[in-house]
């Protein structure tokens, strides 16, 4: 969520950016009701504040009058409390209609693109940060990871659906094992490379979700268990950050950095045609993820040093990959810079996206009311990032279609300490 302060001192600038995000005069206009909120919010505060020491004021002259035996006067002064006690409610009652409505203003705001953020409205605009520059797999009758999962029993999608339904696939085997060798694998790279390993609740409150930014713009694609009133996680990303909500940092506590491992539920409404088959689009896939709190000068070194972390996985598994930043109109509505990683699947000869890395500066930070103290005492909002490292359905589709040899599918040799077999066959 934006800061009214901010918003304030650069609401040209901001509109400007939020162009990029493809916002026109008509979604623009927000801003400036925002000001005007709050100038009401500061009126009724003031009011209501002059009125309450107001009554401060008349109560203590009608207590110095009744030790002085004046108690007609005092009683006189009562009835001016009293009327100035129901102007006080009114202006209350004011003031309290005006956060509600300046909240919720902020609420539909996105956060504002970092200068670098390409123009551009769609997947087609995003800027190749990084190209792979090595010939891509080309291989002869090669299967996709779909029909690999069922020649060798380790990935069963009709079992899936029957268990539960479409979008929910079945490993089995060896494709389990392969699976929770890279579970194990990610975690152990983010371990090392300094990160605190948390294993959260697979479910949260509205409060967690709306601290990251889920609610209200994503409210469509969690599941959401009514009798409850609690959300199945999208990523590991909710919970985890908000270990740290309503926190006041100390400067030298930063930066905090966690990685965790969760199952990741998502109802993908809308989703249809050739990118949704097999593992390229489902409701429920593994995934883990490193998440830090930086100080804001620090941030965006901070965000390069995650994507050298993504990017060294994805060499340690000898997989293509390409590095994309994407433009305003493809930015999540929390992120101000989102950087996406996608594998090459050689059967498919396609793309597929297997992790965004971003910074939100203080998008999340205002809502989780996350801050830290410099030294002399002041207190700032933190920046929060988070990337995945990784998303294991599509990285298991690259490898599969990737690795398909006359003697089955090879596994990645750093990951054969993990299973202890060289190849699925």
């Amino acid at each position: 969520m934006l800061e009214v302060k901010n918003i304030r001192a650069n609401i040209d600038n901001y509109k400007k950016r939020l162009t990029k995000r493809g916002w026109g005069a008509d979604k623009l206009q927000i801003l400036d009701e925002i000001i005007s909120l709050d100038d009401d919010r500061k009126q009724a505060q003031t009011s209501n504040d002059a009125l309450l020491a107001k009554i401060n004021e008349v109560s203590g002259q009608i207590g110095q009058l009744f030790k002085a035996g004046k108690r007609e006067e005092a009683e006189d002064l009562k009835s001016i409390i009293a009327k100035t006690k129901e102007e006080s409610a009114e202006f209350e009652s004011r003031l309290k209609s005006a956060e509600t409505q300046l909240t919720e203003a902020l609420l539909k705001v996105p956060n504002i693109p970092h200068d670098s953020v390409p123009e551009g409205q769609t997947e087609e605009d995003n800027e190749v940060f990084k190209a792979w520059d090595s010939a891509l797999p080309s291989l002869e009758n090669a299967l996709p990871h779909w029909e690999l999962g069922e020649k060798y029993n380790i990935l069963d999608f009709k079992l899936g659906a029957k268990i539960t339904g479409a979008g929910f696939p079945v490993f089995r085997g060896k494709g389990s094992r392969l699976q929770r060798a890279l579970i194990n694998f990610f975690l152990d790279e983010a371990t090392s490379a300094g990160y605190e390993e948390i294993v959260p609740p697979l479910l949260v409150n509205e409060d967690t979700a709306r601290g990251t930014g889920q609610l209200p713009d994503k409210e469509g694609q969690m599941y959401y268990v009514e009798k409850d009133d609690l959300y199945l996680l999208p990523t590991a990303e909710v919970p985890v950050t908000n270990i740290v909500r309503g926190d006041i940092l100390a400067e030298d506590q930063l930066p905090i950095k966690f990685t965790g491992y969760t199952p990741c539920f998502r109802r993908e409404a809308g989703s249809y045609g050739s990118d949704v088959k097999g593992l390229n689009r489902v409701h429920q896939f593994d995934k883990v993820e490193i998440i830090q709190v930086q100080h804001p000068d620090k941030s965006y070194e901070t965000l390069d040093e995650m994507v050298k972390h993504v990017e060294g996985l994805l060499q340690k598994l000898e997989l293509p990959y390409r590095i994309l930043r994407l433009c305003g109109g493809d930015l999540g509505f929390t992120s101000a810079l989102t950087l996406d990683f996608e594998v090459y699947a050689g059967a498919q000869k396609k793309w597929l996206e297997v992790s965004s890395v971003s910074n939100f500066e203080t998008f999340q930070s205002n809502r989780l009311k996350l801050r830290f103290k410099d030294q002399s005492g002041k207190k700032f909002l933190a920046h929060t990032l988070n990337g995945s490292a990784l998303a294991l359905a599509r990285i298991i589709a690259a490898i599969f279609e990737n690795n398909q040899t006359e003697n089955g599918i090879r596994v990645p040799e750093v990951l054969q300490p993990y299973t202890g077999f060289e190849f699925i066959n």
